[in-house]
């Protein structure tokens, strides 16, 4: 199998089978969010890293008006194209999540797969929640999914899982390389094995993501006052099933509440 280091995300064929398969719990969570925790009606929404538009699609098809930003050129043009194949307008576009501007204010957002763990500083990190409180409207929310590290128990450092969609496999896994415990950046190998009925590739990359505790994400948080925590939930997805974030807790989806 012929092996080659490469951004995973400037494959946003296999990145979309990969991280697109499992999308309807969680489809049906954010709009179980939605009307749970948004004030007033909830029509228009943004994805900050929205990738190759996985979910932002389907929500067009569900009837809200849904806008996505990515720094990823090739992912941003099958988001695109994809929309415009199902006959929707081409609302994603290239930007960059710290200091991204929009015209008219959301209802809503989401971000639920770690993407906003690749922002490596406090500085970029409190930048992202200042953009992201100028673009949602007052009573809306922002669906905050992501890996904690729990300060007690063993983390889950290393995933493998497989999608298929017709003739094309891809196996993956994700595993850690290592941990700067002053930047509090840790860094992940990931591998795409990709079985083609042309041939089959290997794809190895390596993520660089931040690390948060609870106690250092409720502290960061506090530094943008136009948001705070108004629930969270694991990714089991249970709406009726709010969780209470202690030292054990690991898999978390936030729910911030624009003030």
């Amino acid at each position: 199998m012929e092996t080659v280091i490469d951004n995973i995300y400037d494959y946003p064929v296999y990145y979309d089978l990969i991280f697109g398969s499992d999308w309807v719990a969680e489809f049906k969570f954010l709009e179980a969010v939605f009307q749970k925790h948004v004030r007033g009606k909830t029509k228009r929404l943004l994805e900050p890293a929205c990738g190759t538009g996985r979910l932002l699609y389907r929500m067009a098809k569900a009837g809200y008006t849904a806008e996505g930003l990515d720094l990823n050129e090739k992912a941003i043009q099958y988001c695109n194209a994809r929309l415009k194949r199902h006959g929707f307008q081409e609302t994603g576009w290239v930007a960059n999540m710290c200091d991204f501007k929009v015209k008219k204010q959301f209802d809503a957002a989401f971000n639920t797969i770690n993407s906003f763990r690749h922002l490596d500083t406090e500085k970029a990190t409190v930048a992202h929640f200042q953009a992201m409180a100028n673009a949602i409207r007052p009573g809306g929310i922002y669906a905050l999914g992501f890996h904690l590290t729990p300060l007690e128990g063993t983390p889950s450092d290393e995933e493998a899982w497989s999608a298929r969609r017709g003739n094309l496999v891809i196996n993956t896994r994700m595993w850690p390389r290592d941990k700067d415990t002053k930047t509090r950046i840790e860094r992940f190998n990931l591998r795409f094995d990709v079985y083609r009925p042309t041939g089959s590739i290997r794809i190895d990359d390596c993520l660089a993501l931040r690390s948060y505790t609870w106690k250092q994400f409720a502290s960061m948080i506090k530094k943008v006052p136009e948001w705070s925590i108004e629930a969270a939930y694991d990714f089991g997805y249970d709406i009726k099933e709010p969780i209470e974030i202690d030292a054990g807790t690991e898999d978390v989806v936030y729910i911030l509440k624009r003030r």
